[in-house]
């Protein structure tokens, strides 16, 4: 209902609805009604009455406009407000103090010398909406549940530690060491929202804007999933978003609306700082962002709440009878509205209520003075607070609040409302001020004058702060913290590894089909079986991941409602509200949010999930790099799987499916473990390992990373000295030389180790070279360590210099080395300088394309006879080999000719 009126939008999806009631009392027997069945079966029996009505009368061909936008007024009527049951006086007084030392804070950050900076405006624009939510609804983790989640918007950040301050959550000393992490450490306070970088404080990185909204709705659907599946009450858990309006152009940041309203989310609250300005200019200034907002939230079927204008707006649209003056809200461009934030009283009454009569009228006996404060929603703490209390009580969908707020709110005229605020980042002393002034806080102009301005806080004794410890302990604790309370969990015996290091003896199988095989006897362990969430953007079946379909189930909190057309087969699709795997259609994008969500429930809830995500290789790292990097951020954990790996695997599906780079992006991400096996007897060892670092007695905040492929092949049982260190440090031996008499050296990952087996093989048999092949499980992992051993070597001269482990494990071998994998040379070339001995690599530069997989490796000379081709060259630059033998060589196996290549092996979607 419109604040002051209860008339309706004048144009609903295109259609008048300004139409005259001429029968006033039939329209009330009809509102009486539906007052009734609020009163006497709910809300849902209600909502449900009136999509029937609406379903009828389009059955009947009445002309029902679609609720898209509403006018620009208040959802909530004056009326029908809860009460406020905080002290308002009290409230502001800390308000005041903590915009103080926010802006003081960034301010000092920018002195001489320092000039880090930092962001003013955002939490000038909302601090407000932060203010209530710490003093009346966000719950904390006192009470031994994970409270609240909440994903503060990454600028506001100075606003939150300013809060924190006031508590003696962080001393001044933390507050002057803002964005200087190192120089300041231990005290440095980080640029935004980083929990890797204060893991007891923050729990949610959300400064990419796009990924908070994207976060925070399957953070609320990881909360429901793991209450349905009874490994967390999360019931009194409640998820806010804080978020900017121009943060929402993200694609990210409306992508997923549809799934949280689909699955009746209303554990989840959006609230958008509407203050109408991007970085550097408005953001819809033709333009009603709040009303688009509206208009694409209400169309994915969430709950909507405009909090628009403050009280003193209240008598004058009590006053609106012919809608006059809503009229004039509907239709003036937020641009307009910014310039009036800026403007003075004078210029809004003559330029907003100057052109009509009955608007003049309105404001003739107001002041210019109070024309000028004609607020915005969003700063004022009784309509914020109604605002949050109805979204808490819905039910049935999540909800969003479009709050209208002036970015740089009381940061003085030179900030307020400008397109520059967000690159403003120091105040004069001027601003100090007039800052100080609008505050009322008792600060001389001596202290602001003389060195950097002083951050104020009113005693720990004073009513300002008691109040504030006192919400907070009546909240269950301080808000943001973050805490870790899980246990480290009972790990699996050795036999769960057993049967596939058995090998696949006479089969061949894909190492996805390895990884899956070990996936189900892990997910039978009574300890951590139910634990494992399993995670794929629509493509189970061809992950060979369908034979969980019977047992484990996919999640729906609806269960299964239909007849499944597969339901006669033995691994029919079935859906349960305690499935444990997440089918999340086609959107990888949604999938690394839920594996986000699972892999740090053991922080947000206490309990360890072990989220298993797999997906198409290419659409992992390069679609959704930057959610990897919020992974590592959120110090999140778990198993990614990219399957289908390779640029030469994925015959037939061409360029945009050909992977031939995730190991090099995953190699950037400091947080991701990668590995690159061959075998599952491999795969077991790094499962296990990846189990023991994550969720052992001493876990670690890293996920793995493992590319596993759709060709099938013969997989050998584990050797009976298999070499565990060499495998999870990133390369072991798998097979030495035993004919020949020039010795020479193949490394190779993945899908690659059968092609260097066979040119092993060959240099025997053709060349007299005996050559030993060796598994490199990681090149990653090497090139980390090694680096990390130069590092050392550094800045300790005085100490015995330290050996990287690649060089170690290698050194000895004679002959040159020859890397080869299904990566793009980059990817072996990390470990170049460290490899004792000439080193060549061999690799899928370039795009991809559809073919065989013969004809695709031997166009990038990476097949057996390639990798032939490249040893002899090396041992010709050694002169171990005449340099003739390297044409021989050549045109014997038709290197020049794609067309001659064996086509290989064929199939193999798992």
């Amino acid at each position: 209902m419109a604040s002051g009126s209860d008339r309706n939008p004048i144009i609903i999806g295109g259609l008048p609805s300004q139409v005259p009631d001429f029968d006033p009392e039939e329209t009330q027997e009809w509102l009486d009604s539906l007052d009734a069945a609020v009163d006497e079966r709910g809300r849902e029996r209600a909502r449900y009455l009136m999509l029937r009505l609406i379903e009828r009368a389009r059955e009947k061909r009445v002309a029902v406009p679609e609720m898209r936008s509403t006018d620009y007024v208040n959802t909530i009527a004056t009326k029908d407000e809860p009460f406020f049951p905080g002290n308002e006086e009290i409230e502001r007084k800390i308000l005041n103090a903590t915009r103080w030392n926010a802006a003081v804070m960034v301010s000092r950050a920018q002195r001489p010398g320092i000039g880090v900076g930092g962001h003013i405006a955002t939490f000038a624009s909302s601090a407000s909406l932060y203010d209530v939510g710490f003093n009346h609804f966000f719950r904390g983790k006192d009470e031994g549940d994970g409270g609240d989640q909440i994903f503060f918007q990454g600028h506001a950040s100075p606003g939150i530690y300013a809060r924190a301050f006031l508590l003696d959550r962080l001393s001044e000393q933390r507050l002057d060491a803002f964005r200087q992490e190192k120089s300041k450490a231990p005290y440095g306070l980080s640029s935004y929202p980083h929990p890797r970088l204060m893991p007891d404080f923050w729990e949610f990185p959300t400064v990419s804007m796009g990924l908070g909204p994207l976060g925070a709705i399957f953070q609320a659907r990881m909360n429901r999933y793991m209450e349905a599946r009874g490994i967390a009450d999360t019931s009194a858990s409640h998820v806010w978003a804080f978020l900017g309006d121009g943060e929402m152009d993200e694609p990210e940041s409306l992508g997923q609306l549809s799934i949280a309203a689909r699955e009746g989310l209303d554990n989840l609250t959006f609230v958008v700082n509407c203050n109408l300005q991007r970085l550097d200019g408005p953001v819809r200034g033709n333009g009603k962002i709040i009303q688009e907002l509206e208009s694409q939230f209400r169309g994915a079927g969430w709950n909507v709440i405009k909090l628009v204008w403050d009280r003193s707006w209240d008598p004058l649209l009590a006053q609106d009878r012919d809608g006059i003056l809503v009229n004039k809200l509907n239709t003036t461009p937020d641009g307009q509205f910014q310039t009036y934030a800026t403007e003075t009283g004078s210029y809004i009454r003559d330029h907003f209520f100057g052109d009509d009569h009955r608007l003049r009228a309105m404001v003739e006996g107001m002041t210019d003075d109070q024309i000028l404060h004609l607020g915005r929603g969003g700063h004022d703490h009784k309509k914020i607070y109604a605002a949050f209390s109805a979204a808490k009580a819905h039910a049935g969908q999540p909800t969003v609040i479009l709050a209208q707020t002036v970015k740089g709110w009381t940061l003085g005229p030179n900030f307020e409302g400008r397109n520059a605020t967000h690159q403003m980042k120091k105040l004069t002393v001027a601003d100090l001020k007039g800052f100080r002034d609008r505050l009322h806080l008792p600060i001389s102009d001596r202290e602001l004058e003389d060195g950097a301005p002083p951050y104020y806080h009113p005693g720990r004794n004073s009513e300002e702060i008691q109040y504030m410890h006192d919400r907070r302990k009546g909240l269950g604790g301080y808000v943001p913290t973050r805490v870790v309370r899980a246990k480290p969990l009972e790990l699996p015996e050795e036999k769960t590894y057993a049967s596939v290091k058995k090998g696949s003896g006479q089969q061949s199988i894909a190492t996805t089909m390895a990884f899956v095989r070990l996936l189900k006897d892990l997910m039978r362990d009574k300890e951590i079986g139910k634990r494992f969430v399993l995670i794929a953007p629509d493509e189970y079946r061809t992950f060979g991941m369908d034979s969980f379909f019977p047992s484990a189930k996919i999640y729906n909190p609806l269960g299964q409602q239909y007849e499944s057309v597969d339901r006669d087969l033995l691994l029919a699709y079935k859906e349960s509200p305690t499935g444990q795997m997440l089918h999340d259609g086609i959107s990888e994008a949604g999938c690394t949010a839920s594996l986000i969500a699972a892999g740090s429930a053991y922080a947000t809830h206490g309990e360890p999930l072990i989220p298993v995500y797999v997906f198409y290789s290419m659409f992992g790292f390069q679609r959704t790099g930057d959610q990897f990097w919020q992974m590592a951020d959120q110090l999140a954990r778990g198993f990614v799987l990219g399957a289908t790996a390779g640029r030469t695997t994925l015959t037939g599906e061409g360029l945009q499916h050909a992977d031939g780079h995730s190991q090099l992006l995953a190699s950037t991400n400091p947080g991701c473990v990668a590995y690159d096996p061959a075998y599952g007897f491999e795969i077991a060892h790094i499962v296990k390992d990846g189990l023991r670092r994550m969720y052992g007695p001493d876990a670690e905040d890293v996920f793995y990373y493992l590319t596993v492929y759709n060709e099938p092949i013969q997989h050998p049982a584990e050797p009976a000295n298999v070499d565990v260190d060499g495998i999870l440090k990133g390369v072991h031996r798998f097979s030495e030389g035993t004919s020949g008499s020039i010795p020479a050296q193949i490394l190779a990952s993945g899908v690659a180790v059968p092609w260097a087996l066979e040119a092993q093989r060959i240099l025997a048999a053709d060349w007299n070279v005996r050559a030993d092949v060796w598994s490199a499980t990681s090149w990653n992992e090497l090139r980390r360590e090694a680096v990390e051993v130069e590092r050392h070597n550094l800045l300790h001269p005085e100490e015995e210099q330290r050996v990287p482990y690649v060089t170690r494990k290698l050194s000895g071998s004679g002959g040159p080395f020859v890397a080869v994998s299904d990566w793009m040379r980059s990817v072996p070339d990390q470990i170049a300088r460290w490899v004792p001995g000439t080193y060549q690599s061999l690799g899928a530069d370039g795009f991809g394309f559809a073919d065989t997989r013969g004809a695709a490796r031997r166009f990038f000379h990476i097949d057996a006879q390639s990798i032939v081709v490249a040893v002899l060259t090396e041992l010709a630059r050694e002169g171990k080999v005449d340099r003739s033998v390297l044409k021989q060589a050549i045109d014997r196996y038709q290197l020049l000719e794609v067309a001659a290549a064996d086509p290989g092996a064929a199939g193999g979607d798992a």
